[in-house]
Formats: structure tokens, sequence, C-alpha cells
């Protein structure tokens, strides 16, 4: 994401008070958002790319020292262990089938917190993951939420080819959306998301 990465760190500590608490961190890439300073107990970082894990543990070294962190390179529904909370961090509307998920997620933690895109976003539009998102919001919904806050921020791209560069690999129809921008400079489409607490 080539956004404000401290706004949306900051968006999520304010909404849950991780202090404390053993989290599950599905979705961990590269430990992007989540921080130590958070004052989480420990984490297990959950992603099923392994590769992308690899950036978090080299931070986890010296970022996390005092934090234990467990990295598993695993889909989320083979995991069994416990926590105080389960974190997604734009990744359920990536999932199969969202709704199973936050059910297996319930079974492991008794809190849930999400963060991800939110239907008519402008940048989901781009990326063609409008179906991905309702089926992930949906699926949100009608599993109870306690709280949620909506929240914009903004991708920023120096130009058009910056901006294509980034999308590559979303499929033909958001290549066919991102043609619309072609030529254009100082790139900036909005994102539309959530934070939700299951």
């Amino acid at each position: 994401m080539v956004v404000d990465r401290d706004e949306l760190t900051a968006n999520l500590t304010r909404f849950y008070d991780f202090a404390g608490k053993a989290v599950l961190y599905v979705g961990a890439g590269g430990g992007q958002l989540l921080h130590a300073t958070s004052g989480v107990r420990n984490v297990v970082a959950i992603d099923a790319n392994a590769g992308s894990l690899e950036g978090f543990r080299k931070e986890a070294r010296s970022k996390w020292a005092g934090v234990p962190v467990r990295f598993v390179p695993h889909k989320f529904e083979s995991v069994n262990l416990k926590g105080d909370v389960a974190y997604f961090e734009f990744c359920l509307h990536e999932m199969t089938d969202p709704k199973n998920v936050l059910a297996h997620a319930r079974s492991l933690a008794p809190d849930i917190v999400v963060i991800d895109h939110l239907p008519k976003s402008e940048w989901i539009y781009y990326g063609a993951e409008e179906e991905l998102v309702l089926k992930s919001t949906k699926a949100v919904e009608s599993f109870g939420v306690r709280r949620r806050k909506k929240y914009r921020a903004v991708q920023k791209f120096k130009d058009f080819e910056e901006f294509a560069s980034r999308m590559a690999g979303q499929g033909d129809v958001s290549q066919r959306r991102v043609l619309e921008l072609k030529g254009a400079t100082n790139v900036r489409i909005p994102m539309d998301y959530g934070l939700f607490l299951l």
C-alpha cells in the first residue's frame, strides 16, 4: 500500500487496545500495521505465503525485541492456536469463505478485529475486487459487530506508470480500469476501509 501507514496504525490502536493481549495476527505478511509499541504480550504471525513473512521475521529481531513472535506459514483455517484476539489485516476479503474463517477465529479467541476495505471504495474499483469485498463485508455484518469505525485513506502515486505497476497482476478487468488514468500524474485514489470488533 502506498498510503500513510502510520495513520492506519494510529487508527488501529485507537480502535482496539492490544496491550497485554496474545494476538493471532492473520495476514501478517511483513508486519505492516501492528507494532510492538501497541503493548501486545505476544504475537502469532499467520500468513499462507511463507515468503511474505520473511520481512516480518527480520524486523522482529530488532523492532519486536522482548515480544515473543511465532511465525506460522499456513492458511489460517488450519491453525488451532489460542489467543485473546484474532486480528485480520486487509486479508479477509481475499479468503474463499470469510464467514467460516470468522467462525474459526471465534473458536480461537474471544475478540476478533478486522481492518479491511469497504464496498464502493474507489481503490477497490481499480483493483476489481468489488465482489470479494462485498462478500467479506456481508460476513462481518452477519457475524455480529460490537463496534465499528469507517475511515478514508489515500493511495498516492507519482504518475500513471507507478500506479499501473502497483496494480499489475490484478487481472484483466483491473487493467482496463487502470487505463482510464493513462497519462495522469500525481495520482490519488481514495481508499475507504473499516475497523470492526466482533
